[in-house]
């Protein structure tokens, strides 16, 4: 089938520049959510296999059949070195939709990480190799391979819409998705919010306890009144 009659993949997407992610990939995802408005998070149910796994890069978007990775295999094949597999397995985790053999070949790619709302398997294989897969689930049971999905497409996964080429950021926390076109202005947001957070954690730690905007937000609540202080 042409390129240009395939609905089922799409392999000309636009990403964002690698500047941007390498600038990015310096940033907590806990910080980068905050200054997008605290939207793009995906649900805490999506998780690193390994605790020091860290990952950066557009998103290769991927929808499947809960158990079916037919898609995944062919977004493996398409996908550049510094993209991330960014999947929709509808938050099914009855079967695992990637193990070892799949996160390997997705390394020797040079793919830069694999998000899967669905379960893996061969999770110690995974933690020990350091390889960024984050899942929902651990499931033994195989997928099947017989079911048509979509690459690179607009999707929903664990509460995120991802654009193709969006920024993926993801570490312990878990996972942010980030619009390609604001990326910039982000990245600027985000340098004054660590300067700022960096600024406040020094300031506790030289005696300067309670949080400057306290009193006013309990005012504004109603939990204080008028001249009422702490």
């Amino acid at each position: 089938m042409p390129h240009a009659e395939n609905t089922f993949i799409n392999r000309d997407i636009v990403r964002v520049a690698p500047e941007l992610v390498k600038q990015a990939a310096q940033f907590q995802a806990a910080i980068l959510a905050d200054v997008a408005g605290r939207r793009g998070t995906l649900h805490g149910r999506v998780k690193p296999i390994a605790s020091t796994m860290k990952v950066a890069g557009p998103a290769i978007t991927v929808e499947v059949r809960p158990g079916d990775n037919l898609a995944i295999h062919a977004a493996l094949a398409i996908a550049q070195p510094g993209d991330v597999i960014v999947v929709d397995g509808k938050g099914d985790i009855s079967c695992a939709l990637i193990g070892e053999i799949m996160s390997t070949q997705a390394e020797a790619s040079g793919i830069a990480g694999i998000i899967i709302d669905g379960a893996v398997r061969d999770a110690d294989a995974l933690s020990a190799n350091g390889f960024p897969v984050f899942a929902a689930g651990l499931n033994p049971c195989g997928p099947t391979k017989s079911v048509a999905g979509r690459v690179n497409y607009p999707v929903s996964v664990a509460g995120a819409a991802i654009q193709p080429g969006d920024l993926v950021i993801g570490d312990i926390d878990g996972v942010v998705i980030l619009p390609r076109e604001e990326i910039p202005a982000l990245l600027e947001l985000a340098q004054k919010k660590l300067d700022f957070e960096t600024g406040r954690i020094a300031a506790i730690r030289d005696g300067d306890l309670r949080a400057p905007w306290l009193e006013k937000a309990l005012l504004t609540a109603g939990m204080l009144t008028d001249g009422e202080t702490l």
